[in-house]
């Protein structure tokens, strides 16, 4: 699948590709809803129809990742209410043997998230992803998200990135789809991000199950 004398640097997501994508489904869907219920004193309904809206005003944006910018808007510590649901935060599998492979094949890998930097700290915390990648960026230090227009510019120099010697894995289309018009060249699409749900179609991009596709000699 991969031409690994053709890379010298791949570029990996967080949420969905490295770790699995339950916590943060489980998170916004379920656990966020019933604590905003009772804190505002309204029912679960009406608390996941407008965390629902909010989330639809917000998608494609820097905001949408934004612990800060939620927190304000509902008037919650999300951070905290994170915390609380740590214990769930987990590799997706292969994900340890993927990085212990890349290291010995002596490539370079970098993290580059979407995730506000509190939650790829907390994240970070409870796996010990940091300790298999030589940095950890967060799109918010870009102040654009991954699928906006410059983003992938503003990393390649920022970096010093070849992006015709880059493999860029992520479980975002859109995403995906910007960092191909903006030069990276290799692309990989992450097809069960989350690991309690079914495997996506495959969509335009070589499409990703398991790690192990990327090792077989």
């Amino acid at each position: 699948m991969v031409n690994w004398s053709a890379i010298d640097t791949v570029l990996l997501d967080m949420d969905g590709t490295l770790l699995d994508l339950h916590f943060d489904n489980y998170f916004w869907l379920e656990h966020l809803p019933i604590r905003y219920a009772a804190h505002h004193a309204c029912d679960l309904e009406s608390a996941q129809q407008y965390l629902h809206n909010l989330s639809s005003s917000l998608q494609g944006s820097l905001n949408w990742y934004c612990l800060d910018y939620w927190s304000t808007q509902i008037d919650m510590d999300v951070e905290a209410l994170k915390i609380e649901v740590r214990h769930l935060i987990h590799f997706r599998p292969g994900t340890a043997e993927f990085l212990a492979f890349l290291q010995a094949q002596g490539k370079q890998a970098i993290l580059v998230t979407n995730a506000h930097p509190k939650a790829m700290r907390l994240k970070l915390q409870a796996s010990g992803l940091d300790k298999h990648l030589q940095t950890c960026l967060s799109s918010h230090d870009f102040q654009l998200a991954k699928e906006n227009p410059g983003f992938w510019d503003r990393l390649r120099e920022h970096a010093d990135l070849d992006y015709t010697r880059c493999l860029f894995i992520d479980d975002s289309l859109n995403v995906l789809r910007r960092a191909q018009a903006e030069g990276v060249r290799n692309l990989l699409h992450v097809l069960q991000p989350d690991m309690s749900q079914a495997i996506r179609p495959k969509a335009e991009f070589p499409g990703l199950v398991h790690f192990t596709e990327l090792m077989a000699p």
